[in-house]
């Protein structure tokens, strides 16, 4: 699954709008949404919001390396 598709999948399973997830992140939506589409590479800035943010980071494992821990809080929104 491409990075894209693991930040839909994510939003669709917190239940957020594009512009929800931007402003819980401190993202412009502008640049978000061109994530989604895959038109940019999302950088280290960016994704380092994404996993370091209490409500995300239950998805770092699965969004960097597809695997899961349920053990340690690390799952799949999928």
């Amino acid at each position: 699954m491409e990075l894209a598709e693991k930040l839909k999948a994510i939003r669709s399973s917190e239940r957020v709008t594009q512009s929800e997830f931007c402003e819980l992140l401190g993202l412009s939506l502008n640049t978000y949404k061109k994530y989604e589409a895959s038109m940019y590479e999302m950088g280290y800035g960016a994704l380092s919001k994404v996993v370091n943010h209490p409500r995300f980071m239950k998805y770092t494992l699965w969004l960097m390396i597809d695997q899961v821990a349920p053990e340690c809080g690390q799952v799949s929104p999928v």
